[in-house]
């Protein structure tokens, strides 16, 4: 579990301004729950998602996505994890496998976060932000996620819960200038398989 409480290089949790922005989310508030659903929130509604938005620059780590106020999903869920890792309350990555097309190959990772609940345990909230098609909500111990995978052409949620991002994911986003040379190199999950962690 204290790994999931931990700065990393792209989870910076204790940058100055990661810190005042948990700081002003938990504001006079004890309750987890409502840390949690405030964090979320704040990055789904106020961090715009990169491609749906088509802007650049092309952010990867938590304090970038704030500065800039951009992300793909895989950086929205490193500020979110940053910011309640801020509040200590322990925060990992998760990824599905889905299709990019949505009728099979080929497939890409969908970044998400798991978040530990004292009530509840392991929750995972996805804070890619809304859009005519998507809506994400945090109500546990319901799990309102952007995307549903259908196994039958292929998509998996994968189970895991790591505590940084997959080199995969980071790789593709610091080498990439901008959100379409991120779109057109989406990682999947045969480029996690050739690393090791």
């Amino acid at each position: 579990m204290k790994n999931h409480l931990k700065p990393s290089e792209f989870i910076d949790c204790s940058n100055f301004d990661i810190i005042t922005l948990a700081i002003t989310l938990k504001g006079s508030l004890n309750n987890e729950i409502q840390i949690t659903k405030n964090c979320f929130e704040y990055v789904r509604d106020n961090i715009r998602n990169s491609f749906d938005y088509k802007l650049n620059p092309v952010t990867c780590k938590a304090s970038d996505v704030l500065k800039y106020k951009t992300g793909y999903c895989y950086a929205k869920s490193h500020l979110l994890a940053a910011l309640l890792r801020a509040n200590n309350i322990p925060t990992g990555l998760c990824y599905q496998r889905l299709s990019i097309d949505g009728k099979g190959s080929p497939f890409c990772l969908h970044g998400l976060n798991a978040v530990y609940l004292k009530e509840y345990g392991w929750h995972k909230v996805d804070a890619r932000g809304n859009n005519e098609s998507v809506t994400t909500e945090f109500n546990p111990p319901h799990e309102h996620l952007a995307y549903k995978s259908n196994v039958d052409i292929g998509e998996m949620d994968l189970p895991e819960i790591y505590h940084q991002p997959l080199q995969a994911v980071t790789d593709v986003l610091t080498s990439k200038t901008n959100y379409l040379e991120v779109y057109n190199n989406l990682p999947d999950i045969e480029m996690v398989h050739k690393q090791s962690f």
